[in-house]
């Protein structure tokens, strides 16, 4: 995908708590060091347990999370340079969704409201309450804003074999879905509709729904980027179908369980997620991305 010397958005909050060179760390934030006292202060008590502090700042000064044995974020060490120009990427592909949205919504007589993003490593608040990396990236309604934690992007390439820079455009692409529908009321609505509905089943159809939308929105983004930016490289079509279809509810289950539940879909298949993904991406408009919702 065509990124470089292009704007990147100025709504982007970066939580990783890390400088932008050298490979080096800046200052834990305040709500890590309180995560850690209950840790460090029996540690405080002994020598060894000084040395234990140590290394783990010099570790953690150095790129390389300590926290990963116990489950605050990836054990491996972090290359922050590359982070940091994914991270650059990432922002720039959501300047590219302001763009092509607010000329949407222009076009339409309406005014685009640019949400947020907040990127970060292992977990942090969001106002829709704790995000984590076990989560993956989601967007929060209640303060209009896309959580992304960038090791998502290395279980998509090594966990779900979805390499690709488009690939990752096109998950945030899919969160900023989430956003058009919320400034449409589609996510207000379909919340009534799930507590009207019958059971489990019924929420899970009307869900399913929610997220093909959402698919077919990026598809629409991709269009038109594509038109405004040239974006698109040989093979990038490819990225964003691979990643539809492995994070496809079918798929998942498969690799979790073995076998197949689509009652309990909630995203929907890998076939219906690049199919909308498709429709968006042909014809560039709104209207095509009709679920049913």
């Amino acid at each position: 995908m065509r990124w470089e010397d292009r704007e990147q958005s100025s709504n982007v909050e970066d939580r990783r708590g890390s400088s932008s060179g050298g490979g080096r760390r800046g200052m834990p934030s305040m709500g890590t060091m309180m995560f850690l006292w209950p840790i460090v202060k029996p540690l405080l008590k002994t020598k060894f347990g000084w040395a234990i502090i140590a290394v783990g700042a010099v570790a953690y000064f150095s790129g390389f999370n300590p926290l990963g044995s116990l489950g605050g974020g990836t054990s491996h060490p972090v290359n922050q340079k590359a982070e940091d120009r994914q991270a650059a990427f990432i922002s720039t592909v959501l300047r590219d969704t302001e763009v092509v949205w607010q000329g949407i919504f222009k076009a339409h007589g309406a005014k685009y409201r640019d949400p947020h993003m907040v990127i970060y490593r292992g977990s942090t608040r969001s106002g829709c309450g704790q995000a984590s990396a076990q989560m993956g990236p989601f967007y929060c309604p209640a303060d209009e804003t896309v959580y992304l934690d960038l090791g998502f992007f290395d279980e998509l390439k090594n966990k779900y074999h979805a390499a690709g820079d488009f690939a990752e455009a096109y998950v945030l692409a899919h969160e900023i879905g989430h956003h058009i529908q919320n400034m449409e009321g589609t996510l207000n609505k379909v919340q009534k509709m799930k507590q009207q509905a019958r059971g489990e089943k019924g929420a899970n159809q009307l869900q399913v729904r929610v997220e093909l939308q959402a698919d077919c929105y990026a598809g629409v983004w991709a269009n038109h980027a594509q038109k405004r930016f040239n974006i698109l490289e040989q093979g990038d079509i490819e990225e964003a179908l691979r990643a539809a279809s492995a994070i496809g509810d079918d798929t998942l289950q498969k690799q979790a369980q073995g076998y197949v539940v689509p009652d309990a879909f909630t995203h929907g298949s890998s076939a219906q997620r690049i199919e909308w993904f498709k429709r968006g991406i042909r014809s560039g408009d709104l209207a095509s991305c009709n679920t049913g919702i």
